[in-house]
Order: C-alpha cells, then structure tokens, then sequence
C-alpha cells in the first residue's frame, strides 16, 4: 500500500478544531461565541440530513451555517456535495471550488477537490468522445512461485461480476479469475475430464458451452461451470467434429461450431440436434481454408478465416452473403459481438473493432510484437477492460484504456451511519471517471483510516454488483393525452410490476403530483389497488414531470442500489423534440433532472403508449442514466428489459469498522478516509460524520 501522507488528514479536522478553539477564547474573555455555535450546530444537522438523503434540507442547514460562517471551508464542501446529490452541479462546482481555495490548492484536501471538480466537468463536456486506445495495464499470472496455475489460455468469457472464465487449454480445464487476479474457480469437466477445451461461449439461458478440440465435441454446462452433457462427437459425418474451434450462440439459443478439421460450420437447435452444416465450396462461396472466429447476431453469422485474412457473412441458414473486410487483417481468431453491436476481433497480437453496417475497422490496442504475441481470445469485462488471452506467453493479459490509466478511479463515500457508533457502517461507490461502475472489488481493494491511522475491524459487509435485487419507483404521465389511454397505462403498470423486482411506489404526475396509495382496501387485492393508481389521478394540461419525476425517485434514495424510474407516457406527437408538456421543466430544468439520476445511480426508462415517438427530452434522460425508451406493444414486451435491471452493474460497497475516536459526546467531526486500489489504479475520498448524540 502507498504511504499516506498523515498531516494532510488534520485538513480534514480543522473546521471543528477551530470552531471549539474559537468557542474556548470567546468563553474566557467575554462568554460563548454565538455564531460559532449556532454554525457548529447547523453544520451538525445538515451532515446528518445527508447521510438521511435529505439533500434539500442539508443544503439549508450548510447555507445557514455558512451564514454565521462565511468562507468555511469544510462547510463549502459539504455544501458542494450536497447540491451535487441533488442534481445542481453548476451550483456545486461553484461550492467546492471556493472550498479548494479555501483548504489552499496544493492541500490534500485542496488537491482531491481540485481532482473532483475536474472529474465532473469532464463528464458535463459535450465535445464527442475519440476512438479509445487500450494499453496494457497488467496480467492474471499464470504461475505462483513454482506452482502452475493455469497453461495456454484460448479463449476468455466476461461474468457480470467482474471475473472471467478462462478455457486454458494446456491445463484441461476452465478457471474462473476475479479482478484482483485470484483464481475463484476451477472446472475440469466430467469425470473423464476435458480434453483440450478451446472456445468457451454463453447461451441466452446463461448455460456455458466449451469446445473440445481433441476430443471433438462440445461440452454443456450450467451457468456456474457444472458438466451436463454432450454435443456431437469426433468423426466427418454430419453433426461430428475434427478440432471444433470457435462457439457462437444466436439470439433464439441456436449453436454454430467452428469444425476447424472438416473446414465448415455445424448448426444445433437450442436442445443440441444437430441442423445443418455449411461453409463448404459452392454456391459462390470458395470454402475456408483455416475457419477460426465467429459471431452470430441479428440473423447473420460472422466467420473468419485466418489465413486467408477475411471475416466472411452468411445468414442463419448458411446460405453466403459476402465478404465483411480482408484488406487489412493479419490473422483473425476469435470475433465478438459487444453491447454496442460492434465486433471485437483479435487479430494476431492485436485487438481490433469492426462496425459490420459500414466494415469500417478501428485498432484499440496491440500486445508486443508479431510473432511472439498470439491473443487467440478476448472479451471486454464488466470494468471496461480488454482481457485478451495470449497463448504464447500462457496468461491472460489486461488492457485499459489509456485515459483511465492515467485518471484512475472516482471514489464517492456516499453515506456514513454511525447508530451504533463506535461501529460504523460506510456506503462507497467506486467509479471510472465517466460514471461507468468498477464491480468485483473485495476487503482486499478497500482501506479506511481515520486521522492517518488505519481503523480497527474493517470488514467488508457487501457489494452491489452481488445482488440480483432491484426495485423501481413508477411514474404516470396525467395529461389530456393519456386519459384516453388508461387501459393502457394500466397494462404498462401491469407489466412493469411483474417484471420488476419491487415496486417502491407509484406517481401520479399532475398538476400537483402525488404518491398514489398501494395498500388495497378491505376485500380488494395489491393487483386490484395497482390497477386502480394506474387509472387513477387528476389528468391536466398542466401537469408537471419535473416535480413528479423528482418525487419518484427521492422515493428511491434508500432502496436498493440497482433501482429504476419507469416512465409511463404519451410520448411526441407530430414529430415534436418536447414530450413532456409545457410545464415540463418549470422548476427544474432537463440536465438538472438527469444530473439528479445519475448521481444517485437511478437509472430511467420510458414506456411509450398511444403509439407516439419519444421526444429529444426522453431520449437525453434515458442516454444520460443507461436507460431504455420502450413502446408498450413491442414484440418482445418490456419485461425483459425491466427484468435485466436486477442484473446492471452496480459500483456500491458497504464496509464497517470500529472507530477509535473521541465523540465529545457526540459534537465532534470525524473525520473519514476510504482508498481504493485495483491493479495499479487507485482513488479516494476524504468526509466525515457526526455520531449520535450523547
């Protein structure tokens, strides 16, 4: 761990040191201080409303207290997050860079401000963002000391907790790596073992399936790694393999197998029946000489052919399409398809990403030299991170991109709660400077210290990114537009509750927008009462988002950290950018309602009845929070999307510790520092709290 510089910790003490040592000289020469009392006093409060997510009432308590105050720099500070919270980030960059000139620039305190103030802004640009470029940041070692962890790794699969499964082929078998390096798992197959496992690929259901490439056939598992069964056999008949290599699954669950030895591509059904084969010479296409990666999306599948350096397109019944890009491949293997749509290719000892719409090909990043790099696999981990599996050095290599090197991780102690003090319990939220979350953290990543000294019984209680619980708040658009529609607001609702995980409450967005009651009345049933606060409601023109949306989600500060507002509404009528009625952004504007969500980790989706297109303000608040607009009678319905909220990554931590100082009686700032270290990134964050009164 890094030195820490203790005298910068005493910054964070000053405020109260000085507001008792001002009391002390005012009581000897002439009584108490009154300012600097009823300033302590409010600074107290507002602390405390903070840590209660009462961000408005802290905000009145810091401004009073800067009042008798003016200048603090501590109260600046609190001041900053507090309007931050509460979605005024114009307001808090303000605050805070008073509070950094006030802690003096080149303090810690003053340097951390100065780190934050810059982190936002960053985030606020509107100038687009360049193609990123990926660097090597470390390596999952392959040996400890003289033990042999793992050999020859093909081929690399992302877990939504931040680890990776790992098909090493020297070793026969799969092992799970979290981010820290550290081998969480091992599966070696049935009984009789694996043999040569060389692709590994995940099923719509989440089952895993792994090539075999000497024992010519693909192997079944569960979602965790447990063996189940076969599919196919060695042999040239239909449905049998010589060296299977690459894995995709299609949308519907349909396998395509890379039959490296007989040069084609075998089909299976979801059950694992055997369809058809193709890739063969014929039908305009010349066959393949070295089949290796291949993807499949949208109806298509993507092949490459590594040494005719081509990436070829043929649909889902093998019928061939064309050539996606050869002109400037060097040795394609394994193809992937992102969130975005886009291919990750590894291409000898680089990586690179194709757009198959335009085939227009961009490098993120290379490894060494040509000849003595071989990534035969790569995938992007939950944190952002190219993991690409180097067959000729036998490790799994990390590659980050080059600005997070350099800026390391945004570390935010949201909330502090302090009960039971001396043991106190800290909410952290670890982030990479563009709000993206950095899961798969454990004790081993956090350090906390107070006054310089490491705290006594830190413990590690929890992490967001472990927990498939979510809840949503419900927001019903009550306008001219959507009184025709309430058997459709109702089916929204509907839909939305038996998809979400919990339904924290439901908000009628009326002139003066209102919680509608849940609790069914005697006789009735929590379906029936829902039904009716779907209907239900004062319907005006002069119904109001802004304060309906700001009511929805306050209903959210204390729940679950994956969570959700779910937007019920007409939509844009006529082509119209504004979506959202005339009021819409009375009181609060459109980039103050997103900052709102996004620094409170809520994200928000829009369910469009009636049929209208999403207006220019729907779209920004879902794009700003990694939300989704959704039209109610779509195809697919919108539970899967609501569903797949339990599974966001979250970047929340909880940790407790026994803290060793003084309370005076429960009027002394304590002070608070968390560091966060991954690889050879770090961050931190310096507040404090008050404990309870004695």
């Amino acid at each position: 761990m890094k030195n820490k510089p203790i005298t910068l910790v005493f910054v964070f003490l000053l405020f109260s040191v000085f507001l008792y040592a001002q009391q002390f000289q005012s009581e000897q020469n002439q009584g108490p201080d009154l300012n600097v009392v009823r300033a302590r006093e409010e600074f107290r409060i507002g602390v405390q409303a903070y840590n209660r997510f009462a961000f408005n009432e802290a905000i009145l308590s810091f401004e009073r207290a800067l009042a008798f105050r003016p200048g603090e720099s501590l109260i600046l500070d609190w001041l900053g997050r507090a309007y931050y919270r509460s979605g005024f980030e114009d307001t808090a960059l303000r605050q805070w860079q008073a509070a950094a000139a006030a802690y003096g620039y080149t303090s810690g305190q003053g340097i951390l401000l100065g780190s934050i103030i810059e982190t936002v802004r960053n985030r606020r640009s509107l100038l687009p963002v360049p193609l990123v470029r990926y660097v090597e940041s470390g390596r999952y070692p392959n040996t400890n000391g003289e033990i042999s962890l793992y050999r020859q790794p093909t081929a690399v699969l992302a877990c939504e907790d931040g680890s990776a499964w790992v098909a090493a082929y020297g070793s026969n078998e799969l092992v799970r790596i979290d981010v820290n390096g550290i081998i969480r798992d091992r599966k070696r197959g049935p009984l009789n073992g694996f043999d040569r496992p060389y692709d590994i690929a995940r099923g719509p259901d989440g089952r895993l399936y792994v090539s075999e490439f000497r024992g010519g056939r693909v192997s079944v598992l569960s979602n965790n790694g447990d063996w189940q069964y076969y599919i196919g056999s060695k042999g040239l008949a239909p449905g049998e393999f010589v060296g299977p290599q690459n894995l995709t699954l299609d949308e519907e669950g349909y396998l395509y197998v890379v039959d490296y030895g007989n040069r084609r591509i075998s089909k299976f059904d979801p059950s694992g029946t055997f369809i058809l084969s193709f890739g063969v010479r014929g039908s305009g296409f010349q066959g393949f000489t070295s089949p290796t990666g291949i993807a499949a999306k949208d109806g298509r599948v993507y092949i490459a052919d590594g040494l005719a350096k081509q990436i070829h397109i043929f649909d889902g019944n093998g019928s061939y399409l064309g050539l996606l890009t050869g002109d400037v491949l060097l040795s394609p293997e394994s193809l992937r398809f992102l969130d975005d749509g886009t291919l990750l290719v590894s291409d000898a000892n680089r990586i690179l990403l194709i757009d198959p719409n335009t085939a227009i090909v961009n490098e993120l990043g290379v490894l060494g030299n040509t000849g003595r790099v071989r990534i035969t696999g790569a995938d992007i981990d939950r944190n952002g991170n190219v993991l690409a599996a180097d067959f000729l050095s036998g490790e799994v290599t990390i590659m980050t991109r080059m600005e997070d090197m350099a800026s390391g991780l945004f570390v935010q102690i949201d909330r502090i709660v302090s009960d039971n003090f001396p043991l106190v319990q800290a909410e952290i939220q670890v982030q990479d400077r563009l709000r993206r979350p950095v899961v798969g953290l454990d004790a081993r990543n956090f350090l906390l210290s107070e006054q310089g000294q490491t705290v006594a019984e830190q413990n590690f209680l929890g992490a967001g990114f472990l927990s498939n619980r979510s809840d949503v708040s419900i927001l019903v658009e009550r306008s001219p537009a959507t009184r025709a529609l309430r058997d459709d607001l109702a089916a929204a609702v509907r839909d939305i509750n038996a998809a979400a995980g919990n339904v924290v409450s439901l908000v009628s967005a009326g002139e003066q927008p209102q919680r509608e009651s849940l609790v069914p009345a005697a006789g009735s049933t929590p379906a029936r009462r829902l039904d009716e606060a779907a209907r239900s409601g004062n319907y005006s023109p002069r119904w109001r988002f802004d304060l309906g949306l700001r009511l929805a989600a306050t209903d959210l500060l204390p729940a679950e950290k994956k969570r959700a507002v779910v937007f019920v509404g007409s939509g844009a009528e006529n082509g119209e950018t504004n979506s959202l009625g005339e009021l819409a952004f009375e009181q609060y504007g459109l980039s103050e309602l997103a900052a709102y969500l996004a620094n409170n980790n809520i994200i928000f989706y829009a369910i469009l009845v009636g049929g209208n297109a999403p207006g220019a303000d729907l779209r920004y608040l879902c794009e700003e929070t990694g939300g989704e607009v959704l039209p109610l009678y779509r195809n697919q319905g919108i539970g899967p999307v609501i569903q797949e909220l339990a599974h966001k990554p979250s970047g929340y931590y909880i940790l407790s510790y026994r803290s060793g100082l003084s309370t005076d009686f429960g009027r002394a700032y304590l002070p608070l520092e968390a560091e966060v270290y991954l690889m050879d990134r770090s961050g931190r964050d310096s507040t404090g709290y008050f404990p309870p009164l004695e």
